[in-house]
């Protein structure tokens, strides 16, 4: 263990206490004999501040406050959108993500103010690298729903095992980075194997990601060519504006949330003592930013708003293959049921409302 950890180390009765310091040559001191509890950081250079600090620096206290009132705007709109539109899974997803990072920027703004300490370096940590995990949820049920949508015959698995498959892969990437990120705050004496196993749960997430995208990109292309998988009724939705703009806002959450992955996986294989890991911008950028864009993003289109209720999508099974045109007021109903605010009816036809 280096100085950049000094604050995790166990307190023995012989370390000297800071008051019974010589400090007029601070670089001088053997800080690891130093009682790190009884520091005053301030009374300590800026530069060698920063080397004892568990971060590696001092995070600005300002970019703490920023994020967390971003953080808090986003979550609690998410909340009021969810309950709203009665999307209920956007509560224990977005919602929870929001909530995860709100602690780990709580954490970092402690550390602003009391840099030694311990306990808001590790609270930050282990939310930080945990927060994101329920946001990528959402995004695998979202892709379940479109899909349902647009038409199961196109997608190797069904809209549920869609969201089965990957919500559980999703929830061992959770368990194993909770695991690590346990081992990482509590063994003082090698937090490397943490932070391993914690790198372990990120990489098996990102392929996970991957994995995802590879399905979901053969998911498009057969719909777009109208090549159902073999043995499967053909039932084709249409790509009504709303769910365009929905898929594109996933794709794009999808691009931040990978972003973010590669930006933990280079910081967490260099180990706590890299200069990814120590340096604010990598972190305020890559990490933050990118889930607080995400979050905002999906406050944007929101799929209470973009997604229209699933009994109001019109399906068809006898329109020719490969037609372009919307099947929407064409064929049947999936649930036998038209109704809905997002139509206009009339007589002779069913046609999409102005949206």
């Amino acid at each position: 263990m280096n100085t950049t950890v000094l604050s995790l180390l166990p307190r023995a009765e012989e370390l000297i206490p800071f008051k019974d310091l010589d400090l007029s040559d601070p670089y001088a001191i053997d800080w690891n004999s130093v009682d790190m509890t009884t520091v005053d950081p301030w009374a300590v250079p800026r530069d060698l501040l920063n080397d004892l600090t568990p971060y590696g620096y001092v995070p600005t206290r300002a970019l703490c406050i920023f994020f967390l009132a971003w953080f808090g705007v986003s979550t609690l709109v998410h909340l009021g959108q969810a309950v709203h539109k009665k999307r209920w899974f956007m509560i224990p997803t977005v919602v929870l993500c929001g909530a995860g990072e709100l602690i780990a920027w709580g954490g970092r703004y402690w550390s602003s103010t009391s840099p030694l300490a311990s306990d808001p370096f590790l609270m930050q940590i282990a939310s930080a690298v945990l927060a994101p995990t329920p946001l990528l949820a959402a995004l695998f049920i979202i892709a379940g729903i479109i899909i349902s949508q647009l038409g199961p015959c196109y997608s190797r698995l069904s809209p549920k095992m869609y969201s089965i498959v990957f919500l559980s892969c999703d929830i061992v990437s959770l368990i194993v980075q909770s695991v690590g990120g346990g081992l990482a705050a509590s063994d003082d004496e090698n937090p490397e194997r943490g932070a391993n196993i914690m790198l372990g749960g990120i990489v098996f997430q990102t392929v996970v990601i991957i994995v995802f995208c590879v399905v979901s990109g053969e998911f498009l292309f057969r719909y777009i060519k109208d090549q159902s998988i073999s043995g499967k009724t053909r039932e084709r939705g249409t790509a009504y504006l709303r769910l365009k703009l929905m898929l594109a806002a996933v794709i794009f959450v999808l691009v931040l949330l990978v972003i973010r992955a590669i930006y933990r996986i280079i910081e967490l294989s260099e180990g706590w003592e890299g200069t990814v890991i120590t340096t604010e911008w990598y972190f305020n950028l890559f990490d933050g930013a990118m889930i607080a864009l995400a979050m905002t993003v999906l406050n944007v289109f929101h799929p209470g708003y973009w997604l229209l209720p699933q009994q109001t999508i019109i399906f068809a099974d006898d329109v020719p293959k490969g037609s372009t045109a919307s099947l929407l007021g064409q064929g049947r109903s999936r649930n036998n049921a038209t109704s809905g605010g997002d139509y206009e009816m009339s007589s002779s036809s069913r046609t999409p409302a102005q949206i």
